[in-house]
């Protein structure tokens, strides 16, 4: 597995990885209307303009995991950390999220996830991360703020 920062031609593949990887989320909630699945290809342009975004690759090449970020006043906001379903439960995720943190040393690393994405919430607390606050988005979504110094 190789890691490298993505260029703007991995963008559509990297888009597709996300439409792909989320729908694991979106069974956490009965429903595929979450932001994840509704991302077009010009909001992640967006995001790689004004930050970071990594990939993972196999040794054919194939885009298997992605993770993004840009900093803002000292602190690096992670997001869509993504692994393919065939890839996951093999540390790729871990690999990602150290990458990234790398890509922008000695800064507070923040990120979010929801209340029903335990495991989630297990790889970032295995990962140095701790929760700070909670956040209801509706009834059924409730957002989990997990940082680390």
């Amino acid at each position: 597995m190789r890691i490298e920062a993505a260029g703007l031609e991995d963008l559509e593949s990297i888009l597709k990885l996300q439409y792909l990887a989320y729908q694991s989320e979106a069974d956490l909630f009965g429903t595929r209307d979450i932001p994840p699945l509704k991302q077009t290809l010009e909001e992640v342009t967006e995001e790689y303009n004004s930050g970071m975004i990594l990939k993972m690759t196999d040794d054919d090449g194939t885009i298997i995991g992605s993770v993004r970020a840009h900093e803002n006043d000292g602190t690096v906001y992670i997001g869509k950390l993504m692994v393919h379903p065939d890839h996951q439960k093999k540390g790729y995720g871990s690999r990602l999220l150290t990458e990234i943190e790398a890509c922008f040393p000695g800064k507070r690393y923040e990120l979010f996830t929801s209340t029903r994405s335990v495991d989630n919430i297990r790889l970032y607390s295995k990962m140095g991360y701790k929760e700070f606050k909670q956040e209801a988005v509706t009834e059924e979504l409730v957002f989990v703020y997990m940082q680390k110094c």
